[in-house]
């Protein structure tokens, strides 16, 4: 049995981007997933239902049923998890909205986009082969970028965070968990003039 709050339809999904495991907690990459945080917090539910290979929850935001989801495959699979949930709801792709971290930005900056590419980013890839194409609007967290040239990628957004960047950074997902709210209550122009 599926859990629907009430009846309600889902309207939209928020999909928030990580890697799954204690390993990779408080990392850059799961700016996403911090995002989440804040959203159980701020909505009072728990994302914690499997379904569709990711931890779920169905919530109330901007006065619409949002389907949540934390996809539990590694970040550049996450298309799956999230094409699953699109096609048991049938929920149109510009009525997703996609969380993550974006290394070509200080740390600590909000970014809304209506639409775009995935900018290196292998979770959007995934989700933008997987899913139907470029055209989700997202929240992207800027998490800085490596200090040097010679310092790897991948090394970088796996880091622990800690000090101003980790300060930064949470309050960049308290306010990307209010931008949410803002894309799916008032639309993604307002949501692009408030926090952009």
């Amino acid at each position: 049995m599926f859990f629907r709050n009430k009846g309600a339809a889902v309207a939209w999904i928020a999909v928030f981007l990580g890697n799954p495991g204690a390993r990779y907690e408080n990392t850059r990459h799961n700016a996403g997933f911090m995002t989440a945080d804040a959203v159980e917090k701020s909505a009072k539910v728990k994302i914690n239902r499997i379904k569709f290979n990711s931890l779920t929850a169905v919530a109330t935001l901007g006065g619409q049923r949002v389907f949540l989801i934390k996809p539990q495959t590694y970040m550049n699979l996450s298309g799956g998890a999230l094409r699953q949930a699109m096609f048991f709801y049938k929920i149109p792709l510009d009525h997703v909205v996609v969380i993550s971290d974006d290394v070509s930005m200080p740390a600590g900056k909000l970014r809304i986009r209506r639409s775009g590419s995935a900018g290196g980013h292998n979770g959007l890839k995934d989700i933008i082969v997987k899913c139907g194409g470029e055209g989700f609007p997202r929240a992207k967290i800027g998490v800085g970028s490596p200090p040097h040239e010679d310092y790897e990628m991948a090394d970088w957004v796996l880091s622990q965070l800690s000090g101003d960047d980790k300060k930064l950074i949470d309050e960049a997902a308290k306010r990307a968990a209010k931008a949410l709210e803002m894309i799916i209550a008032g639309g993604i122009e307002t949501a692009m003039a408030e926090y952009n």
